[in-house]
């Protein structure tokens, strides 16, 4: 499924998004470094074991990243103006190398642009889950999206 205009979404309405991810060791270690983030709970086994979670915690900006990238290819792929902002980013449960992970949206609100009558604003919720089935990052997505012609 590609991503929809603005006119074919309705509130309330629910997605489970098929592709999961298995998180791994370089996911956490390149999106870190790339990102120049230096937190030894990330890079460091020694200080990760030493902590309250005794094992290297995945790097929450990546886990974000990774719900949203897991969310565009049903929600707004070929059909996005553009992303209007994030609110409400939580990551209520930490995230370990190894955990697999799965997300699924729900259509929060919907409006029209006030300043593009081609194009309307859809309110997404993305949830992500890992294998126990346990939300271990939410947010709200607000995205600009075409109306189909």
């Amino acid at each position: 499924m590609a991503g929809k205009y603005f006119d074919e979404w309705q509130v309330g309405e629910r997605l489970t998004h098929e592709i999961r991810r298995t998180v791994t060791e370089t996911d956490n270690l390149l999106f870190s470094t790339m990102t120049h983030n230096p937190q030894p709970l990330h890079l460091d086994i020694e200080a990760a074991k030493a902590s309250g979670f005794g094992q290297i915690l995945v790097n929450s900006t990546f886990t974000f990243a990774l719900l949203v990238g897991l969310s565009v290819g049903d929600t707004t792929l070929g059909t996005l103006v553009a992303n209007l902002g994030f609110n409400n980013v939580v990551t209520p449960k930490p995230v370990f190398i190894g955990d697999t992970l799965r997300a699924e949206t729900e259509v929060k609100e919907l409006r029209s642009s006030k300043s593009r009558p081609e194009a309307g604003i859809v309110t997404f919720v993305h949830e992500l889950f890992n294998q126990r089935d346990e939300v271990v990052c939410r947010c709200e997505r607000s995205a600009l999206l075409q109306r189909s012609a």
